[in-house]
């Protein structure tokens, strides 16, 4: 009797929770036990009933660490000070600055397109500057003159990563267009005869898309390495913009290899930038002590502005990335000059010490007054 219930136990197809307990292929030996059918059916029954309620427990738990291990979608940044009186002060002189001298570096760029005399490389490359200048001092400026005066200072993830690609694409697009304006003083200075030759329209077109590459490929990298990491519970940035070193601090992982690939690629890369124009500058010095007194003051005046400017671009820039990424009390100042600031006095000071520029726009402003 104990083997027939075996059969038909096995026989049959039994299903607890929409899956088979025995499969149809599994087959009872029965006759070789000292259990009777019944007997063997439930243990069999037992051990089904334990194993799913293990496995319904482990999916409970993956579920439940899923809801914990939230996503960041946005961060909340900190801004630049906590008093509001240091924030109203700082959103007055940083509004008063942009709006005088933005428009500047729009002059410049209409001066320069609308002479007819002022189509040197050098001009050409003062122009581009003041455009990327321009176009720098947009991705951070405007957005912290909203928080200055909003209650959430809020930027979504994407938002905060759209805004990390433009600020290294530009920055690293006019930090090599300073490469390129040294070359082009170099040339002019000490080797004077070749300089038609050498900087003619094609290859200043070159030169520029080239620097533009250099910028896309930098900041490609930085994003690249800062979309690979997860971010799943801190969500504050102690800062009043988007920037890899605060982003990073907030990654669920070791970020000790990522802070090693960054300070390579925007750190060790600022460095070598700055020393080749600092050694570049020192060269075109060093060869016109024998130049007449005019052209030596002429070009004693253009290197001095390029390297007013290549200090105030690359000091600031070195500070920030060419260490690890600790806080220090002077960042936030720091990054309020690198990336507000300076990017807007750079055109007007290379324009303040060219006098055919200055020259050009007051005919251009008067031509205009007069109409």
């Amino acid at each position: 009797m104990g083997k027939m219930k075996g059969r038909m136990v096995n026989s049959k197809h039994k299903r607890i929770m929409g899956h088979k307990l025995i499969s149809a292929g599994e087959v009872l030996d029965v006759a070789n036990t000292d259990l009777s059918g019944e007997e063997l059916w439930n243990r069999r029954k037992g051990d089904y009933n334990t194993r799913c309620f293990a496995l319904c427990y482990s999916a409970d738990l993956g579920v439940m660490e899923r809801e914990n291990s939230t996503v960041v979608k946005e961060f909340i940044l900190l801004g630049l000070a906590q008093s509001q009186d240091a924030q109203l002060l700082v959103f007055a002189l940083v509004l008063i600055f942009y709006l005088i001298i933005l428009p500047g570096n729009f002059l410049i760029i209409l001066t320069i397109r609308s002479d007819p005399g002022l189509t040197a490389p050098l001009y050409f490359f003062l122009g581009n500057l003041a455009f990327l200048d321009a176009s720098y001092s947009f991705i951070v400026a405007p957005r912290m003159l909203v928080d200055f005066v909003s209650k959430k200072k809020v930027i979504s993830y994407r938002g905060c990563i759209t805004q990390l690609f433009f600020l290294h694409f530009l920055g690293a697009g006019e930090m090599f267009l300073l490469v390129v304006m040294a070359f082009d003083r170099y040339i002019a200075i000490c080797r004077p005869l070749h300089y038609s030759t050498v900087m003619n329209p094609r290859a200043c077109h070159v030169l520029l898309l080239v620097l533009w590459l250099g910028g896309f490929t930098h900041s490609i990298v930085q994003v690249a390495l800062i979309l690979h990491l997860p971010f799943c519970g801190p969500n504050q940035l102690d800062n009043f913009f988007c920037d890899v070193p605060q982003v990073i601090k907030l990654a669920c992982t070791d970020t000790f290899v990522v802070e090693l690939l960054m300070v390579s690629n925007s750190g060790l890369l600022t460095l070598l930038c700055f020393l080749g124009l600092l050694a570049s500058y020192a060269v075109i010095l060093c060869h016109v002590k024998g130049h007449s007194s005019e052209g030596k003051s002429k070009a004693l005046s253009t290197c001095t502005t390029h390297i007013i400017i290549v200090f105030l671009m690359f000091g600031p820039a070195i500070f920030i990335y060419t260490r690890p990424f600790n806080a220090f009390p002077a960042d936030k100042v720091v990054s309020l000059f690198h990336t507000v600031i300076f990017p807007l006095m750079n055109p007007v000071i290379y324009t303040l010490r060219n006098q055919e520029v200055k020259a050009s726009m007051r005919r251009l402003l008067s031509r205009h007054m007069l109409c």
